[in-house]
C-alpha cells in the first residue's frame, strides 16, 4: 500500500483532519503548535492519505539548540501521531516515513508520543485490561530501532471519565469520601466562578506557589499567561477559581478539544484546605465540561507506577475518587540518528531535570 503524504497549511483543514481521524488530544490541535512556534519550535503539520482519505496525521515540532555543549536539532511529535494503530501496513509505513524525515533533517532524535493505550485500570489489580495493539507496537518499536525514552514529556498514564451519564449519576459514581468532600465545600460557603483575563496574573502566583509546595519546575509567568490567554480567545480553555469571602485560594484550567475537556493546569494558595476547595473544583469542572458538550474528562496525570512512593501517589489519591478509568499508554519512544550524541543529550539532560525539580525552580 502506497501513502501519499503533504503539509496542511489552514487551521480549519487541520481540525477537520483531526475531527475525521476522532482525535481529542489538545496538543495535536492547531492552536497548540502556534504557540509553541513562539517559543523556538518550527512546525510541520503532516498528513497521510489514502487514494483520496486522510489517514493519518502529525504534527511535529522541530528545535535546534545548544545545551551542555552539545549541539542538537529535536523532534517531537507530541501525543501523536494519530492514525489507526490497528491498521499494521498503515503503521508501519508512517513510523518509517517520520524516521527517514528526522534523517533527512539531520536531527539528533525524533520523539513520538502517540495516545495509544497499553492497558486499562489499575496494574496487577484485578481490573486491569492489557490492549494487544499497544503492546505489539511496543514490540515493533523495539525492533525497528526506535527505543523507550527515559524523557517522558507528557504524563504516560491518566484517568478519563465519561461524561455520557446523568450528573446524578456521575455524582453518585465517585467514592463516597469524594461526595462527602464536595458537599463539605458548598456548606463551606465556597464558591466557584468562571475566571476571565483579568485573573491571569492572580493564577499564576497560586501555580508558582503550588509549584514551590510541591518542589516541581515550572515555567516563566509570560509562557503560562500566554497558554492561558491565546487557548481563552480560542474558546478551547477556561480558568475555574475558587473563593471564600471574595479571596481566591485555589483555581484549574480547562482546556477543550474534540469533545475531551481536560485538567490540565491546578493551583493553590495552600490556604483553608480543610474546607476542600480542590473537590469542589473538580466537581464544577466535570459540570461544565459535560454541559458544553463534552463526552469525557481527562484528569492528566495519574501514577507510573501504583506505589506510594510514586511523585504522583498523592495527587491520585485525590483523583482516584472521582472514579474514571485509568488509561496506561505507550508512553514516548525516540529514534535517534546519532547515536553517541543521543546518548550525551539523554543522559545528562534527566540529570539536571531532577535537580531543578529538587529545588522547585
Amino acid at each position: 500500500m502506497i501513502y501519499n503524504t503533504h503539509s496542511v497549511n489552514g487551521r480549519e483543514e487541520w481540525h477537520s483532519i483531526l475531527s475525521v481521524l476522532h482525535v481529542n488530544q489538545i496538543l495535536q490541535s492547531w492552536d497548540w503548535g502556534e504557540l509553541k512556534s513562539r517559543y523556538g519550535w518550527e512546525l510541520q503539520r503532516i498528513v497521510w492519505q489514502d487514494s483520496q482519505t486522510v489517514v493519518a496525521a502529525a504534527q511535529i515540532l522541530t528545535r535546534s539548540e545548544i545545551r551542555y555543549g552539545i549541539k542538537a536539532k529535536i523532534m517531537y511529535v507530541p501525543r501523536g501521531p494519530v492514525l489507526d494503530w490497528n491498521n499494521t501496513i498503515l503503521r508501519q509505513n508512517v513510523l518509517e516515513d517520520l524516521r527517514r524525515m528526522a534523517i533527512r533533517e539531520k536531527a539528533l532524535f525524533i520523539k513520538i508520543d502517540p495516545y495509544l493505550p497499553v492497558g486499562y485500570g489499575v496494574e496487577a489489580h484485578q481490573d486491569e485490561k492489557p490492549d494487544g495493539v499497544g503492546l505489539e507496537l511496543a514490540d515493533e518499536l523495539t525492533q525497528s530501532g526506535w527505543k523507550e525514552s527515559n524523557q517522558q514529556i507528557q504524563f504516560r498514564n491518566t484517568m478519563v471519565l465519561d461524561l455520557t451519564t446523568e450528573e446524578s449519576e456521575l455524582l453518585l459514581s465517585f467514592s463516597q469520601k469524594t461526595r462527602y468532600n464536595i458537599r463539605l465545600a458548598s456548606r463551606k460557603g465556597l464558591e466557584v466562578r468562571d475566571g476571565t483575563s483579568a485573573d491571569l496574573n492572580l493564577l499564576y502566583g497560586l501555580y508558582e506557589s503550588t509549584a514551590v509546595r510541591n518542589g516541581f519546575a515550572i515555567r516563566p509567568r509570560k509562557y503560562y499567561i500566554d497558554v492561558w490567554q491565546s487557548f481563552m480567545e480560542a474558546g478551547m480553555a477556561q480558568p475555574l477559581v475558587v473563593t471564600i469571602d471574595d479571596e481566591v485560594i485555589a483555581a484549574v484550567v480547562m482546556s477543550v478539544f474534540g469533545g475531551c475537556a481536560t485538567y490540565m493546569y491546578g493551583m493553590s494558595s495552600g490556604q483553608h484546605t480543610e474546607k476542600m476547595p480542590n473537590y469542589l473544583l473538580q466537581w464544577e469542572s466535570i459540570v461544565r465540561a459535560k454541559a458544553s458538550g463534552c463526552t469525557s474528562y481527562d484528569f492528566w496525570g495519574v501514577p507510573e507506577v501504583f506505589v506510594d512512593s510514586d511523585p504522583l501517589w498523592g495527587v491520585w489519591r485525590f483523583k482516584s475518587g472521582f472514579k474514571g478509568d485509568v488509561v496506561r499508554t505507550l508512553g514516548a519512544w525516540d529514534f535517534s540518528c546519532k547515536r553517541f550524541g543521543y546518548w550525551l543529550y539523554a543522559n545528562v539532560m534527566p540529570s539536571l531535570l531532577r535537580i531543578m525539580q529538587m529545588r522547585g525552580s
